[in-house]
């Protein structure tokens, strides 16, 4: 005991040493912490170079003038390339601390030249290095702006599937401190293709001043493919269907800018031609090289609407609305197709002869099922070829809060109160306005998966709830109403699933123009254009207050079923413990007593 107590001075001493010593260090790497800037120096802006060592751990804090918003710019950075995120890296955060929340964070691996902003009254850059002996660097701008100021033709949207724009001014000087983003996005299955026609910024091996980044992607941390300066003309290719495009300058040395121009490239394999077909539109593709095979130009070819016009890239695009350019629409034996025709228009100058084969193409959209067939095929004189393909439907199934169903209700899952009011919407995403959306059957089941049970709340279009209303036909939309209910011996969750009929509004034969038909008059197997929608889980408000309160949420209806045995289970055993516990503590105090008793103390009789 007495060695112990003798050690405490000792411990105490190493502690305080040790104190000491984490409190120099703490100092010593504070030396790098600085303030910049300040509302009332006249400084807008600032360049610098960092040259960092081992082990460091610096954090520099901006002070913005009123009224201005903060911009900084790393164009330029060398940090230890095997180095981990995790122990090198460049952080940005909002506010005087590294405390403030985080607007970013740079490392060797980044492929992108971090730029950040902040609105806040400061901004705090921290940078932190591993124990790599090497020399890091890295070149800061930064600046402060007025950000309701904008400049003319700085950035913007480009979505055609080709296009130019230029820095502002051009070709005068382009502006300074000026920091502009394009974004590219052309249709899916293309790829874009920019080319510079010219490039003229100030010259720096490391692009620190001047450049023009350029991104494979719809952001700026997409993935860099580029930063160039000087007086080049380069060209970049997209591995997607967009591109990010960005200048950004300093304080000085303005010149010329850039003028670029970008095309797009089919990417998808067509040997002559494809079709697609969706709920809203056909899209036709001919290979040039088809056409070029058989001597026709694609200037030449048109739809039944000659002012409808294709894209032309590498391939020959039609995208043809179903209820446009000349569509042409037909029911009959309860399916609907949607007939386009692509030809080509012969300037000869004789009336009597051509020397050129006879060129259409005849698009033919067939909804079928659960789905949209799709049919193309290509007359030449006497040849024909055919093409089929596979499509969806596009419908959708949403609980809204009243029966104006203006507001759908967007929580997952909806809580509500037994006999509740729930209204509920089929929607139909299509161009067509002349279809119609019909609910054939609508059920419910206490899982996902509609096993049983299952409770019906429509069938053959006839409501079989007491408290289900369905509304008359009202274009893409079919809405019906019943109040809230739950399957008795499971949990309180409903969902629900709709099997719907889409018809032609002017076809008063269809299936949708006959209604609830209590016994079926005819099968609707024959019927082309079914589909299926399921929306849940609904559950009882009671549920989420007992779930909140055992801290989980029940999963499915066995869960709930299991759960109740298993917590009387425990309840018993609880009790069962209890007396066990009760009953030994009795015979031990007992057998004490009784041990007490036969061994009291005795006075020893005098000698």
């Amino acid at each position: 005991m007495e060695a112990m107590r003798s050690l405490i001075p000792l411990v105490l001493l190493i502690v305080s040493c040790l104190a000491e010593f984490n409190l120099t260090q703490s100092e010593g790497k504070s030396s790098c912490r600085a303030s910049l800037g300040g509302a009332s120096q006249s400084e807008i802006h600032k360049a610098f170079i960092l040259q960092l060592n081992s082990d460091e751990d610096c954090a520099w804090t901006l002070e913005r003038p009123e009224n201005k918003s903060t911009r900084i710019v790393f164009s330029h950075f060398q940090l230890d390339p095997d180095g981990s995120c995790e122990r090198e890296n460049i952080k940005v955060f909002d506010g005087n601390s590294t405390n403030g929340s985080l607007l970013g964070e740079v490392c060797s691996t980044s492929h992108y030249v971090p730029i950040f902003e902040s609105a806040s009254k400061t901004l705090t850059f921290q940078v932190v290095t591993d124990s790599a002996k090497i020399q890091r660097t890295v070149f800061i701008f930064y600046y402060f702006f007025s950000p309701g100021t904008s400049i003319p033709k700085c950035g913007g949207y480009l979505d055609t599937l080709e296009g130019s724009f230029t820095s502002p001014n051009y070709p005068k000087p382009h502006p300074e401190m000026a920091y502009c983003v394009w974004h590219i996005q052309v249709e899916k299955g293309y790829k874009i293709k920019l080319n510079f026609k010219e490039i003229f910024l100030e010259v720096d091996e490391q692009c620190r001043f001047d450049f023009v980044a350029v991104y494979d992607g719809s952001s700026t941390t997409s993935g860099l493919i580029g930063q160039v300066c000087g007086r080049v003309r380069p060209t970049f290719e997209s591995s997607s269907d967009s591109l990010t495009v960005v200048l950004s300058t300093d304080y000085a040395n303005s010149y010329r800018g850039f003028s670029a121009s970008y095309t797009s490239i089919y990417t998808e394999t067509v040997n002559t031609t494809s079709l697609t077909c969706s709920s809203d539109k056909m899209r036709a593709i001919i290979n040039k090289s088809y056409l070029e095979s058989l001597r026709y130009n694609e200037i030449n070819l048109k739809l039944n609407d000659p002012t409808c016009r294709p894209k032309i890239s590498n391939v020959v695009e039609f995208s043809i609305p179903l209820d446009g350019c000349g569509t042409i629409k037909k029911v009959e034996d309860h399916s609907i197709t949607y007939t386009n025709i692509i030809t080509f228009t012969t300037f000869s100058t004789s009336d009597v002869i051509t020397r050129q084969k006879q060129f259409q193409i005849i698009v033919k959209c067939e909804m079928e099922y659960n789905s949209t067939v799709e049919m193309m095929y290509i007359t030449e004189d006497d040849v024909i070829q055919n093409q089929s393909a596979l499509g969806k439907y596009n419908t959708s199934m949403a609980l809204f809060e009243s029966e104006s169903f203006e507001k759908p209700i967007q929580k997952s899952p909806y809580y509500v109160d037994l006999n509740q009011t729930l209204f509920v919407q089929v929607s139909l995403q299509a161009s067509d306005p002349n279809l119609v959306v019909f609910l054939d059957t609508c059920s419910a089941s206490p899982t996902p998966d509609f096993a049983s049970p299952t409770y019906d709340l429509i069938e053959s279009g006839c409501n079989r709830d007491e408290t289900c209303e369905v509304y008359p036909l009202s274009g893409h939309y079919g809405r019906f109403h019943f109040n809230a209910f739950k399957f008795l011996k499971s949990l309180s969750s409903v969902y629900l699933q709709c099997k719907v009929l889409i018809c032609d509004s002017g076809d008063n034969q269809s299936r949708c123009s006959q209604g609830c038909i209590s016994r079926r008059k005819r099968d609707i197997s024959s019927y082309k254009w079914k589909t299926d929608a399921i929306i849940g889980p609904i559950r009882l408000k009671r549920d989420r207050r007992a779930s909140a309160n055992s801290g989980f949420q029940y999963q499915n209806h066995g869960d709930d079923t299991q759960n109740q045995p298993f917590n009387s289970l425990h309840l018993f055993s609880f009790v069962v413990l209890a007396l066990n516990v009760v009953i030994v503590a009795t015979v031990v105090v007992r057998h004490f007593v009784t041990r007490r008793t036969a061994y009291n103390y005795q006075k020893l009789q005098d000698c």
